[in-house]
């Protein structure tokens, strides 16, 4: 793949939208940032200004259809994306819950884990398609492999965004339109911060950033990363339910609520 010079990133304002954002800045990269948190949006875009790139912030939901449509065409218009990163997410899960999530939790992470995703990717697909060219990012997890008690509605929400990337890359081919899936385990986020319990092969995020983009410049149709957690989560999926249910209800719960 080409080296992207217009690039458009959700859920820039930390995590590893700011790592991505971050490890793309140079000159002559145009970043259109877009979180909900003005504050650290602003910092994340000074930092990339900083590395030479030319940058537009935008203080953006993206449960908001609208306003993300608007947002994202306008970016485009500016200056037409070669990459669009859908990465903008929340965790959360039942740590300190008894009976399970309610339900505006469980329709909040859908809202922003998928419906964010949808919102973000499917206003530019007719442009990409009309070009004969473009990528895709869609940010999933390796949560998404497996659900766990601990967590349905974030592992519910990514497994939806892999599958439905997957899928994507396939109806987009002939078109020239390329689409990766990207399952991160554990890196080292405000996101993860809240995590009571141990995170095997925890990454940190740069280096998780340098993974993700080295496997879009190489077209992966899944970027899935650290390895040995992707064996095991693979290894999960493999066990009949009825085996490993009852070893997965004893794990630990994420916290009620996440960034």
């Amino acid at each position: 793949m080409k080296q992207p010079t217009s690039i458009l990133i959700t859920g820039a304002s930390s995590g590893i939208g700011a790592g991505l954002a971050a490890e793309y800045a140079a000159p002559g990269v145009v970043l259109h940032l877009g979180g909900r948190a003005a504050d650290r949006l602003e910092s994340v875009a000074a930092q990339c200004r900083a590395a030479g790139a030319a940058v537009h912030a935008g203080v953006i939901d993206v449960t908001d259809a609208a306003a993300i449509r608007a947002w994202v065409l306008a970016s485009d218009d500016a200056t037409p994306l070669d990459l669009v990163i859908a990465n903008a997410g929340i965790s959360a899960g039942t740590a300190g819950l008894a009976g399970g999530e309610p339900e505006d939790q469980v329709r909040a992470v859908f809202a922003t884990n998928l419906d964010g995703v949808l919102n973000t990717v499917l206003p530019i697909l007719p442009r990409m398609k009309a070009r004969g060219a473009g990528q895709l990012a869609l940010v999933a997890s390796l949560a998404g492999y497996r659900g766990m008690p601990g967590a349905p509605s974030y592992c519910g929400s990514k497994a939806a965004v892999k599958v439905f990337g997957e899928a994507l890359r396939g109806t987009l081919y002939e078109s020239g339109v390329r689409v990766s899936v990207v399952c991160p385990g554990y890196v080292r986020t405000p996101m993860t911060a809240v995590n009571a319990f141990p995170m095997p092969f925890l990454m940190d995020l740069d280096k998780a950033a340098r993974v993700i983009r080295r496997g879009l410049e190489r077209d992966r149709p899944r970027i899935a990363f650290p390895w040995p957690l992707v064996a095991a989560v693979t290894l999960l999926q493999a066990i009949p339910p009825a085996w490993i249910d009852p070893l997965l209800r004893r794990l630990p719960g994420k916290a009620a609520t996440g960034a």
